[in-house]
């Protein structure tokens, strides 16, 4: 029954988070609740196409992943009076004691209405824990906090599935090693916890927006994801001013996707973009959480300012229209925040509009000599516009034909030899 199977996909996504997240906290143990919950996953597959969809999907889910994570406690039980403990407690607060998954129709101690939004920002903070690799932390993110599956994961950063599997067992394995609670983390440790989160969700919204590899220029569906967890993310922390500004650039980023693409996924660079198939909601929504952020009276940080800085695109009727000058006076902000090379790039860029391409020149080649962002397309990729704006042909070609060879992307990658064909 296909409409069976479109109702599990549905729930999980839905409500994933929240099942994983009240499992974790009664059970304490984060590696065993995703493992649980996914058994259920597993079961209602088969279950529902057969037995039909229940009245209650989430509960029903919740009460297996329940009633295996009481299984597992009393495998335990012999090795651990812990876990036996644990157990009881577990069996104990079942509303239905005995019910067939399918006769539980509400909720019971586990799934505590006042505790759920506190569960599910003790998962992200759990899952984006800095204790993990970045790797690590983006796909245990995707697995337990979005409900995506390992194939999915596989898909949108273009590895093999089994290469995903091993991130997230490693992942759960790490946590369990270094004792990290399944808490929402103290004032105290808040912030740097914060930074590893909203990291995380750049991460993931970066990669959709310009695919690293693979033949797809941009993957929405990736994109969209980090958007739906800012966005999650803004409601259970809504003072966190870097919150709002991380929602802001995402939002604004994501507007310009209408346009990014011509009719065959062939990139449209910013200069020949139809800004009128813009989205102006996206607009609206990201220019309001910037003035949340700016509201806000501390500061903005590093995502606020490149907020700051899409949202000058976003008001700009054309590239001559930008105003330049104030994105340059941002990127030398953002530069003192947080401080790098592909800053220091884009800021290059910048200045390139502002006051010319021979200024940019100079900061281009200062990063040339300092040695960094080597290995990557993006220095040379620069390197060869404004060499290009100058004039001097031989030296563009020879850096953006260097750029197109070092590009993962097919489709960035045509762009760049694309420009270096007709410097010839």
């Amino acid at each position: 029954m296909p409409d069976a199977r479109r109702a599990v996909e549905a729930t999980w996504r839905i409500d994933s988070a929240r099942i994983v997240g009240a499992l974790a906290r009664y059970t304490g143990d984060l590696a065993l609740a995703e493992d649980v919950a996914s058994e259920a996953l597993a079961e209602a597959l088969v279950a529902w196409p057969r037995d039909g969809r229940p009245r209650d999907p989430t509960a029903w889910l919740l009460a297996t992943a329940r009633r295996r994570a009481i299984d597992a406690f009393r495998r335990r039980a012999g090795r651990d009076d812990r876990y036996a403990a644990l157990g009881r407690d577990l069996a104990e607060g079942q509303t239905h004691a005995g019910a067939a998954p399918s006769d539980t129709g509400e909720t019971d101690l586990l799934w505590d209405p006042d505790r759920i939004e506190d569960d599910r920002l003790a998962l992200i903070f759990t899952a984006c824990h800095p204790v993990l690799s970045k790797e690590a932390r983006v796909a245990l993110t995707l697995r337990v906090v979005a409900g995506l599956s390992s194939d999915e994961i596989a898909r949108a950063f273009l590895v093999p599935r089994a290469t995903v599997q091993a991130r997230i067992t490693r992942a759960k394995k790490t946590l369990g090693a270094a004792r990290v609670p399944f808490e929402v983390p103290t004032a105290a440790d808040r912030p740097e916890r914060l930074g590893s989160v909203l990291n995380v969700l750049y991460v993931i919204f970066t990669e959709g927006a310009t695919a690293s590899s693979g033949s797809d220029w941009m993957r929405t569906d990736l994109a969209s994801e980090a958007i739906r967890l800012a966005r999650v993310l803004r409601r259970l922390a809504p003072r966190e001013p870097e919150v709002a500004g991380l929602l802001a650039l995402l939002e604004l980023t994501a507007a310009r996707f209408p346009a990014r693409t011509g009719p065959d996924g062939e990139p449209v660079l910013l200069a020949d973009q139809d800004r009128r198939r813009w989205d102006t909601g996206a607009i609206r929504r990201g220019r309001a959480a910037l003035a949340r952020a700016v509201g806000a009276g501390r500061g903005l940080g590093p995502y606020g300012l490149q907020a700051a800085i899409a949202e000058q695109h976003a008001v700009a009727r054309s590239v001559q229209d930008t105003d330049w000058e104030r994105i340059v006076v941002l990127y030398e902000a953002l530069g003192q925040v947080a401080p790098s090379p592909v800053v220091e790039l884009n800021r290059a860029v910048a200045v390139s509009m502002a006051a010319g391409p021979a200024a940019a020149l100079e900061i281009v080649d200062d990063l040339v000599a300092r040695e960094v962002l080597g290995g990557t397309y993006l220095l040379p990729s620069v390197r060869g516009e404004l060499l290009s704006r100058l004039g001097r042909r031989d030296e563009a070609r020879a850096e953006l034909e260097l750029a197109a060879r070092l590009c993962g992307n097919e489709r960035e990658r045509g762009v760049l030899a694309a420009k270096a064909a007709a410097l010839r």
